[in-house]
């Protein structure tokens, strides 16, 4: 599975590209940080971001997008930006029918680091050791995104396993209560005879 991670940020946007193999193990195909300056229009800084994303979705044709969802952060401004960035590339992946799952900071934490509370030095290290990597992935955008993606890899077989719980409760449900409505027009019928 080749999962793309994204951090999303409109001053800094980490994007990452992972591919998982057997158990838990994950290879890095690329990294980097789209940049946009602050004193750029908002709509062209969303342009700028949308740009990168198009272009890296078109080369590495990843199976899935990992977005880090926003959490509740003081800064409204910033909530606000990241949304915007996340929105953007959310639809992007839409476009071209690519799966998209949003996972919490600490989410991504817990399945990197075992810990949800972790700094991003703890996660900056664990993605270097996890991934084998040279040198430590620079700035933590960078590293972020790896480990989103990496948070999805190993999240994506429960994943699977819940949502093939949830609807086959779902299938259960409704058979459920078409027994249950046959069962009360059966009695209603079986009443209506007995009155004649």
């Amino acid at each position: 599975m080749r999962v793309m991670g994204v951090d999303p940020g409109l001053t800094r946007c980490g994007l990452s590209v992972v591919e998982s193999g057997r158990g838990r193990s994950v290879v890095a195909l690329d990294v980097d940080v789209v940049r946009t300056p602050s004193d750029t229009a908002l709509p062209q800084r969303l342009l700028a971001i949308s740009d990168v994303v198009d272009y890296w979705m078109d080369t590495h044709r990843p199976d899935v997008i990992a977005i880090e969802r926003v959490f509740s952060q003081h800064n409204v401004s910033t909530v606000m930006g990241t949304a915007q960035a996340g929105g953007v590339i959310a639809l992007a992946a839409a476009r071209r029918g690519i799966d998209v799952h949003f996972h919490t900071p600490s989410e991504v934490k817990a399945a990197v680091t075992g810990n949800g509370a972790a700094d991003k030095a703890q996660v900056t290290e664990m993605v270097t050791r996890i991934l084998t990597l040279q040198a430590k992935p620079t700035p933590a955008d960078a590293a972020d995104a790896l480990a989103l993606a990496i948070c999805h890899c190993w999240r994506a077989p429960t994943l699977a396993r819940m949502a093939a719980a949830e609807a086959l409760a779902a299938q259960q449900r409704r058979a459920y209560r078409a027994k249950l409505a046959a069962k009360t027009a059966q009695a209603k019928a079986a009443q209506a005879g007995a009155r004649r």
